[in-house]
């Protein structure tokens, strides 16, 4: 007796007539969606952003129309349409899926949002609709068969035109920086942050941004002088001071995020207190300013003020760390944790009733001068070449400076002798030991520098601020910086690099800034964040090649070719 054995067909993929159908079907659903913001989506102007305009997109609008564009740029180019195949140099499916979900997400964004501000549905025009379901189209793409490919070799360009590409990439990435920190209500920044976040992973999965840092690798002066130049036209864009302070604020705590880094991301020390060596330096450069709140009575330089910040940091750090750093893991982040409150405490004693008169208490050192460095006075306005130059671009262009100078002590320790043995206590202290690494002195040189980091920026915030209070200092809190949101900075943006923390520190900086709503919610959103990223992405949104290898296996990294790195940089053998 036989028994007939069912057996289950595999899912066919889509033929090459029915994929290029679908991806004419995509390419139509981003010109519709395109067509559709030049329509009116609401009658009233109730809805912030004028969307009552027809033939003139505004608000939401202009970034559905953006997100229909790139939609219909990558699906031409999936189309095999002569003069786009360098848009995606790894394949068309993935980031058309991104660029989709991307679309769709901004424009049913915009529309439920139109639905709760105005109470009903019923306030959405006929254009409103039609972009509701011309985004949906473009979600045929999850219908396609994946085409990833492994990027080629470019074509070689001229070296001025390499350079014009760089030059170019910096000024629409200053504009759609400028763009997010302008945007004058909330809806619309929610928007940006969903267009800008799915295209980035979209350019991302397509190998340009692998061709573009293979570019920028090539031509490494052209674009550090690029990116300085980017950085420091931005408060020339701005309209008011008050998105010049936010990027006052954003590099003041990237560059603390950076000094975290180096406990954390080389050497792999969880430190719970850090933002105590913050306050450190601001009380210390705040005492000796010369305000009238200090009990000190001494004025020093701007420059000496901060040299006395970093080392009083400097000074606390090999303190604490002395007899704690023998600790690991968990119990030295409990003895960290335990420091940076007792900091606090501290300080708000020392108020003349409950301790010695220093810091004034709850009450902080207040009218703390304006900067001075040689006779440059960063509190007046000047001008430049007719460009009024106000007090917080002044800051603004200093601190871009002292985020440089971090940046170069970070870079040059990581690639040192020193910066391979923390890599190598990171990964293994027992192992590292056993090779003749002095684990304890590495650890504390680690915690010394970071802390002496801290302290630097923290003298110029005390400047800026013109304000030193307890209550900044802090585990958590709704306000940065605070020793929670540095962590989190540097564990989002990825361990052990340079743009991971600053990029990590800008996010979580801007977004409760421009999301107030989000005040009361700080934490819970970062507990959010953080669980998605170790679900989804664990070595963070800006990885080394060596936390891929680490967090997947090598056949599933979707990862196109890096460009070959030279002497003492990239992966270096732990230990050496």
């Amino acid at each position: 007796m036989t028994t007939a054995t069912k057996t289950t067909e595999p899912a066919q993929a889509p033929t090459d007539a029915h994929a290029t159908l679908l991806r004419r079907a995509i390419a139509a659903g981003g010109v519709l969606t395109v067509a559709s913001t030049f329509l009116n989506w609401t009658y009233t102007d109730e809805f912030p952003g004028n969307l009552t305009v027809t033939g003139y997109p505004g608000g939401l609008q202009i970034l559905t129309l953006t997100a229909g564009l790139l939609v219909l740029l990558y699906a031409l180019s999936a189309l095999g349409t002569k003069g786009l195949a360098w848009l995606a140099p790894a394949g068309t499916t993935k980031a058309l899926r991104l660029l989709a979900l991307g679309a769709f997400g901004t424009t049913w964004f915009t529309a439920v949002a139109i639905a709760v501000v105005l109470g009903g549905v019923n306030h959405l025009d006929p254009g409103g609709f039609l972009a509701a379901v011309a985004s949906a189209i473009p979600l045929l793409a999850f219908k396609l068969p994946d085409d990833t490919r492994q990027v080629a070799r470019p074509k070689e360009l001229p070296s001025w035109a390499e350079i014009l590409i760089i030059v170019a990439v910096f000024a629409v990435g200053l504009f759609i920086v400028s763009y997010g920190i302008d945007t004058d209500y909330s809806e619309l920044f929610i928007g940006f942050l969903i267009t800008a976040g799915f295209a980035t992973a979209a350019l991302g999965k397509s190998g340009l941004l692998a061709r573009l840092t293979a570019l920028t690798y090539k031509h490494r002066s052209i674009t550090m002088t690029a990116a300085f130049l980017a950085a420091a036209s931005f408060p020339f864009t701005q309209s008011t001071d008050t998105f010049t302070l936010i990027g006052v604020n954003i590099l003041i705590f990237a560059t603390v995020a950076l000094g975290l880094n180096i406990v954390v991301g080389l050497a792999g020390l969880l430190d719970l207190g850090y933002v105590a060596f913050l306050g450190v330096g601001a009380y210390t450069a705040a005492l000796v300013s010369g305000t009238s709140s200090s009990v000190f009575g001494v004025q020093f330089p701007f420059w000496a003020a901060a040299l006395c910040g970093a080392a009083v940091s400097l000074v606390f750090g090999v303190l604490i760390g002395a007899p704690t750093l023998r600790l690991r893991g968990d119990y030295l982040a409990i003895v960290t944790l335990g420091f940076g409150e007792i900091f606090r405490l501290t300080v708000n004693n020392l108020d003349g009733n409950s301790g010695p008169r220093v810091t004034n208490g709850p009450n902080g050192v207040s009218n703390v001068p304006p900067i001075n460095l040689f006779g440059y006075d960063f509190g007046a306005e000047h001008s430049l070449f007719g460009l009024p130059i106000t007090k917080f671009t002044n800051y603004f262009l200093l601190m871009l400076l002292a985020t440089i100078l971090v940046v170069l002590v970070f870079r040059r320790a990581g690639n040192s002798r020193i910066g391979r043995a923390w890599v190598a206590i990171r990964e293994d202290e027992t192992a590292a030991t056993a090779m003749g690494i002095n684990g304890f002195r590495v650890k504390l040189i680690a915690f010394a520098l970071g802390a002496s980091l801290a302290g630097l920026a923290g003298s110029v915030q005390a400047h800026v601020t013109t304000t030193v209070v307890p209550e900044s200092y802090q585990f958590a809190g709704p306000v940065p910086p605070n020793s929670a949101f540095l962590l989190a900075a540097v564990i989002l943006g990825g361990m052990g690099t340079i743009s991971g923390p600053l990029l990590g520190a800008s996010l979580l900086y801007l977004i409760p800034a421009k999301l107030q709503i989000l005040a009361d919610y700080q934490l819970l959103g970062f507990g959010i964040a953080l669980i998605l990223l170790m679900r989804f992405r664990p070595e963070g949104l800006i990885a080394n090649r060596r936390a891929q290898l680490e967090y997947h296996e090598t056949d599933q990294l979707d990862v196109p070719d890096q460009p070959t790195p030279g002497p003492g940089v990239g992966i270096t053998k732990a230990g050496a």
